[in-house]
């Protein structure tokens, strides 16, 4: 069982924590690092959470996971995509996209071909079947985002989509200490 411990300050905006006792030495452990729940990644993985739970019913009333909704609401904005690049762009793995799109496909939701220059790529684009699901989809979706606009406030959640924005372009340069950074790594 987690318990609080005191918190103290070793330099300006860096606080540090003494982790939780170890149940079986019964002395906890001062760690080098910022407390848990001031961790960016945590963060913004319960904010991600906080904002999902409100979309999943609907997706589910529709048959669909968060990740099938991901890919058909990005290939709305291509006519056509090659696989790698919307790995990419949905924030995917390869092996995931893959399963996903198997399935996305077996229900008519998307098209896929092989590429005319590589016949080992392929190309992905909604079908007409997907985008009347997008249509069924939408209204539900567009109703949560306006619940959660007059929740948190228009203007603040345009500056909270810029400052994440901003975020993101601010680290896309910033050199990886280990691995590529992609999708799924820590």
């Amino acid at each position: 069982m987690a318990t609080k411990k005191p918190r103290r300050t070793d330099s300006p905006g860096r606080e540090t924590r003494t982790a939780v006792a170890d149940p079986h030495a019964g002395t906890p452990r001062a760690m080098p690092m910022r407390d848990f729940s001031r961790s960016l990644p945590m963060a913004l993985l319960r904010a991600r959470e906080a904002v999902m739970r409100h979309f999943r019913a609907s997706l589910r009333a529709h048959g669909l996971t968060e990740q099938q909704w991901r890919i058909l609401r990005a290939l709305t904005s291509f006519d056509s995509i090659e696989v790698t690049e919307l790995a990419r762009v949905a924030y995917l793995l390869g092996p995931s996209l893959s399963r996903i799109l198997r399935d996305l496909e077996e229900r008519r939701l998307i098209d896929r071909r092989p590429m005319k220059e590589d016949l080992r790529r392929n190309i992905v684009s909604i079908s007409p079947k997907g985008l009347r699901l997008i249509e069924v989809v939408a209204p539900s979706s567009e109703q949560i985002y306006a619940e959660i606009t007059h929740r948190y406030g228009e203007d603040r959640l345009t500056e909270l989509q810029a400052m994440l924005h901003e975020l993101e372009a601010s680290l896309r340069d910033m050199p990886l200490p280990c691995g590529d950074g992609g999708p799924g790594s820590a």
